[in-house]
């Protein structure tokens, strides 16, 4: 399947977009903490829940939130997992113990509950990190990092399910210019 650059152009509208953006108030977003019982049944994971999970920096409130929640993965998130071990160095004391942690991670990561990104929604993670490098002045290394997010936030989107993130001021940004997607956020310790 193709993308349609002209279809994704009508629905963002960079060319509207003049002003840079700013972080909505926190009241705004859903916290996690706020539906108790009521959480999301499902959620997918955005990098920095796997990296905070295996440093032990997730709230026990969450752990025990997403010990029932149905997860799901996404590839760029995974990819982003790898970038780190490969970027760790291999002579560091720790560098055997992080790899075998996310080798066995992604070795149990079901088919099914693997999320990949279109073509089309390359496209529209594209503009969106493009506009948002422009509006909010973004450096390089700022824009990869701003296309990862806008790739997971608008695959988690096209699934229906928001993603869980501790990066609340990016995804907001993110949000703001995409509203069709949703992410819950947490706090890590």
């Amino acid at each position: 399947m193709s993308a349609d650059l002209r279809a994704a152009l009508r629905r963002r509208k960079p060319d509207k977009r003049r002003l840079r953006l700013s972080p909505r108030p926190q009241h705004v977003h859903v916290d996690w903490t706020l539906y108790g019982e009521a959480a999301p049944a499902a959620f997918v994971l955005d990098t920095g829940v796997y990296i905070h999970s295996a440093a032990g920096r997730l709230p026990t409130d969450l752990c025990r939130l997403l010990d029932r929640a149905l997860l799901f993965h996404c590839a760029v998130a995974l990819s982003e997992l790898a970038v780190g071990v490969a970027a760790a160095d291999p002579r560091g004391p720790n560098w055997m113990a992080l790899r075998d942690h996310y080798a066995d991670l992604f070795a149990q990561i079901p088919d099914t509950r693997l999320l990949t990104p279109d073509a089309q929604t390359f496209a529209d993670a594209g503009l969106l990190a493009g506009m948002l490098a422009r509006l909010q002045g973004y450096q390089s290394h700022q824009r990869t990092a701003c296309l990862a997010d806008a790739l997971i936030f608008l695959t988690a989107a096209r699934a229906g399910l928001p993603v869980l993130t501790a990066n609340r001021d990016d995804f907001d940004v993110i949000q703001q210019l995409a509203p069709e997607g949703r992410f819950v956020v947490y706090e890590r310790v």
